[in-house]
């Protein structure tokens, strides 16, 4: 893992220990871009971001203002679990399948 992987792993921790912190839309972003196929889309007419993954039914939105409330940082956080969790469940399914 790349020393920038992992300061997105603690700034991801840091996240979901405070939700309540001053968190930036860039925090959001930085996470973002740390966790493949997560898509991290700027607002095209409206103030609000959407992130999206395509094994993830829906998708978040978020808006631009600072500080990002708690909710939407625990709503991001729980997404980014959910999508890590199944993208390791489903590798791990994989591995284990070689072996018989």
């Amino acid at each position: 893992m790349t020393r920038r992987g992992r300061d997105e792993h603690k700034l991801l921790a840091a996240m979901r220990n405070n939700p309540r912190g001053d968190w930036r839309i860039e925090d959001l972003a930085t996470v973002s871009r740390s966790i493949a196929g997560v898509l991290f889309l700027k607002p095209t007419g409206g103030s609000h971001y959407k992130v999206a993954h395509p094994r993830h039914a829906e998708i978040l939105t978020v808006p631009a203002r600072r500080p990002l409330k708690p909710v939407y940082v625990r709503r991001f956080v729980s997404m980014i679990d959910n999508i890590i969790g199944k993208t390791g469940s489903e590798e791990d399914k994989s591995d284990s399948d070689i072996g018989k």
